[in-house]
């Protein structure tokens, strides 16, 4: 039985629909949630928001937010997030060089905290448009519908 999902960030509401699974990455661990799932309430980290649908996987990009659960519906208030459609696989392998090139520099060790968090999230924005390219023609998904 499928679980009605809505994924909002500051700028639009970027997916409404069913799917029949969601996976997200809370402050403490990878989280699984089926419809019937106790209520819950959870801040988000830096990773990947799965939608488990019949006909595939869709990948979302998510950089914090928090997430409220509810036995019929998941909402997420995502700070940054992107489907993987819209990631430029090659914008995204850049960032992640001068991310390491940083790093390698010997930054000052009051700015590695930050390039640490610049590396996690250019790693999972290549992560998940390589993984969209993967199923680019399995599903039709219109992120604004969720159709």
């Amino acid at each position: 039985m499928p679980i009605k999902v809505d994924i909002v960030t500051p700028e639009k509401m970027l997916y409404s629909g069913e799917v029949e699974m969601v996976t997200l990455p809370g402050a403490n661990g990878q989280m699984g949630i089926l419809r019937g799932h106790a209520p819950l309430l959870s801040t988000l980290d830096i990773g990947e928001i799965v939608l488990h649908r019949r006909d595939g996987n869709d990948y979302i990009a998510v950089s914090g937010g928090v997430v409220e659960v509810r036995p019929d519906k998941v909402t997420i208030l995502a700070d940054v997030a992107e489907p993987g459609e819209e990631i430029d696989e090659d914008r995204a392998r850049a960032a992640l060089e001068r991310a390491e090139q940083i790093l390698a520099d010997n930054p000052p060790p009051q700015q590695v905290p930050e390039i640490m968090a610049s590396l996690r999230r250019s790693s999972l924005r290549l992560k998940v448009a390589r993984r969209h390219a993967g199923r680019r023609s399995a599903s039709g998904l219109n992120y604004e519908s969720g159709q």
